[in-house]
């Protein structure tokens, strides 16, 4: 998918130093409430057109339903880096830019940091993890960023899918791989299930993510 600079959204303070992009399905939505308590900080929000293939890092087989996931990862990562970036710092200066997302849109802000050093860090809410091949595709991989925020629902892993079911074990494992690595990295549990307060959630990892930026 490429992004042209005509199709983000631009929110808060746009002279802050750090540059949160935050991806998702719907900016009027998720970006505009999340701003509410950030507005003194520029969030930047990307809104991609399919998101089991957008965002997925390769191809997979449907978890729920019968769409299955592409692997349209790379190509967004790229406009991200060839042309949102060098858009955003021509127009506003260079930025410290810190990559998050919810859902299969926080698989996407880990894998972005696995696969570019364009940021900072990575807020990851509710991560996609349960993804096939994900656990062992970071098992011999260093992200290139100074802090991972990982967050997850405390029912999350109660789920009757067989796919999804994983996703608890697997953060855990994630979330000590990046410890053993020497990354700044917490794990934060939030109450309730996959759908529960996801802006909230959104803006809390975006606020424990500049506190970790901040004591790199």
């Amino acid at each position: 998918m490429i992004i042209s600079p005509d199709e983000i959204k631009e929110y808060g303070d746009t002279t802050d130093k750090i540059c949160i992009i935050c991806v998702g399905d719907d900016p009027e939505k998720e970006e505009r409430i999340i701003t509410e308590d950030l507005g003194g900080h520029f969030i930047i929000g990307l809104k991609v057109d399919d998101w089991n293939a957008d965002l997925s890092p390769w191809n997979a087989p449907p978890a729920f339903g019968e769409e299955p996931f592409g692997n349209g990862a790379d190509e967004l990562l790229g406009s991200l880096e060839k042309e949102i970036i060098p858009f955003i710092e021509e127009k506003y200066g260079h930025k410290v830019f810190l990559i998050a997302g919810y859902s299969l849109a926080g698989l996407f802000a880990l894998y972005s940091v696995y696969n570019s050093s364009c940021f900072a860090g990575a807020v990851a809410v509710s991560p996609s993890v349960w993804f096939p091949g994900w656990p062992e595709y970071v098992s011999d991989k260093k992200p290139n960023a100074g802090f991972i925020y990982l967050s997850l629902g405390n029912r999350e892993e109660n789920t009757k899918n067989n796919a999804m079911s994983c996703v608890g074990r697997n953060i855990r494992q994630m979330h000590e791989l990046l410890l053993g690595q020497g990354i700044d990295t917490c794990l934060e549990w939030n109450e309730g299930g996959h759908f529960r307060d996801i802006p909230g959630r959104i803006q809390r990892g975006i606020v424990k993510g500049l506190e970790m930026y901040d004591r790199m």
